[in-house]
């Protein structure tokens, strides 16, 4: 959970994201083409893609799916009948020079998510992000500028056609956003989404996910909205952070000085950790939109959103509501747990098989996280079953063993050894007739210690404590060993 933040109390900033999601498909959106990130270039690509003569599109059924998937887990209302559009877009990566997309008769429309963040006084605040839209569309390609040339940087450039035809969704949120960690919680949410449904990996490394940031500013009270820039293709939340908060100032200053914001599109650039005008905004007019002659509209049926509604797993948001008010764990906890749905169906397996909720949570977010992140694995390919980790919780909270048994043989348990195995022989020693006669051993063999604990040195308690672990190889329970200790040594 984040901290809000707000800009100058005297102006407020008005921001919206347009997210393009890519959908985790084996083909593209109209061709059978593979979607496979890290090819060759130019290997995967086809006919239709290439924009060749006398070829035609198909939709990816996958590719509805996914997408009707996306808009009912946004809340969105998903249209009965859409079409696909003619979006004119002269640039060497498109093949076709034009992009197959949706203008307006989307898939989905009218949604929210619900984003968390945290006030100055550690408060929670929940806020709904409304979504105006989600529609399906092919991406391009990609330009790759080489070469060396004294005024623009690159003497020439090479195009690889490998995403040209990839499927995405673009989602258009609400302009209801008002800071820059507002925009990155939003889009950090929005990629929890996709990936609890498998419908994206989100990854926006490889540009799966990609976010256009819409901003203008206002003197707080006017009702008009600013001159709106958009600032393009934020690869991620800091970024995306960053570069709003940068621009808020920079409109700010530009409006206090008597400058005029032009509508314009801007980059972001990280070395600079500034943003620097790249053209004039177009307006949906410059596209020239008309519809799609080679695809038929879309209709989806009563029976079939059903089907995929039924098909929708428990989400984030959904989940930490649950972990908080019916497991009593901590907002943190509910939202580490819940950060990824193969950690979050881990630990709901481990509560499932008798672990206590709130120890599960802190084995899973400290010892286990730790290996993970160390050895750069996922909780899918560890050898310690979330079955084996309430074995090994039952375990401590019945005294079989002490917490400081089960962290020093976590390395093997991690490798796939059994409860059984790693703690045979190791069962902790909870018969005071056992272990009194190890403590009389222990004193009598420590006289000095002793006498300078009857003289008022009491931490030595600890020393007989720690003496009597030595003897039972750290069998001997803990608590109960405290307590015989001093009480044979207060006699």
């Amino acid at each position: 959970m984040t901290t809000a933040t707000t800009v100058k109390t005297e102006y407020e900033a008005i921001i919206g994201l347009e997210t393009h999601c890519q959908l985790s498909t084996n083909t593209k959106i109209f061709s059978n083409s593979s979607t496979a990130f890290g090819a060759e270039p130019n290997t995967n690509i086809d006919p239709v893609c290439m924009g060749l003569p006398g070829v035609l599109p198909v939709l990816n059924e996958k590719v509805l799916e996914y997408a009707v998937k996306a808009g009912l887990a946004l809340n969105c209302q998903i249209a009965k009948y859409s079409k696909f559009d003619r979006k004119q877009y002269f640039y060497p990566d498109l093949p076709k020079n034009y992009q197959i997309s949706q203008y307006d008769l989307p898939i989905a429309e009218h949604g929210w998510l619900e984003i968390e963040l945290v006030d100055a006084e550690g408060n929670p605040i929940r806020k709904r992000i409304g979504i105006t839209r989600l529609h399906m569309e092919e991406d391009a390609g990609k330009l790759v500028h080489a070469g060396s040339d004294r005024l623009s940087g690159s003497s020439y450039s090479l195009v690889d056609y490998n995403r040209a035809g990839i499927p995405l969704v673009e989602i258009v949120s609400e302009p209801d956003l008002r800071s820059g960690i507002e925009a990155a919680e939003y889009a950090e949410e929005l990629r929890r989404i996709v990936r609890y449904l498998g419908v994206s990996d989100g990854n926006m490394e490889q540009g799966s996910l990609r976010c256009d940031v819409n901003i203008s500013v206002r003197p707080v009270g006017r009702e008009k909205f600013g001159t709106k820039v958009e600032i393009k293709n934020m690869n991620s939340f800091s970024a995306i952070q960053r570069a709003i908060d940068y621009e808020i100032e920079r409109q700010i200053a530009a409006i206090e000085a008597g400058d005029r914001i032009i509508q314009e599109t801007r980059l972001w650039q990280e070395g600079a950790q500034c943003t620097s005008s790249m053209r004039v905004k177009e307006g949906s007019s410059d596209y020239r939109y008309f519809p799609e002659p080679d695809l038929a509209p879309i209709e989806v049926s009563n029976e079939q959103l059903e089907q995929w509604r039924s098909e929708l797993p428990e989400l984030p948001a959904q989940k930490r509501h649950h972990y908080e008010s019916e497991l009593g764990l901590s907002p943190y906890d509910a939202r580490v747990l819940t950060e990824d749905r193969s950690i979050a169906e881990y630990f709901e397996t481990a509560i499932a098989s008798g672990a206590n909720a709130k120890a599960a949570a802190n084995w899973i977010t400290q010892d286990i996280a730790a290996h993970l992140n160390k050895q750069k694995l996922t909780i899918t390919q560890i050898g310690l079953t979330p079955t084996n980790l309430a074995d090994i919780i039952t375990r401590i909270e019945t005294g079989k063993i002490s917490n400081a048994q089960a962290k020093q043989k976590l390395p093997d348990l991690l490798s796939g050894i059994s409860p059984e195995k790693a703690f045979a022989g190791l069962e902790l020693i909870t018969d005071p007739s056992v272990l009194e006669p190890i403590i009389d051993e222990v004193i009598a063999a420590n006289s000095k210690e002793l006498e300078k604990y009857r003289n008022g040195n009491t931490n030595l308690k600890g020393f007989f404590v720690g003496q009597v672990l030595k003897k039972t190889d750290k069998r001997a329970d803990p608590k109960l060993t405290n307590e015989l200790v001093e009480k044979k040594l207060n006699a």
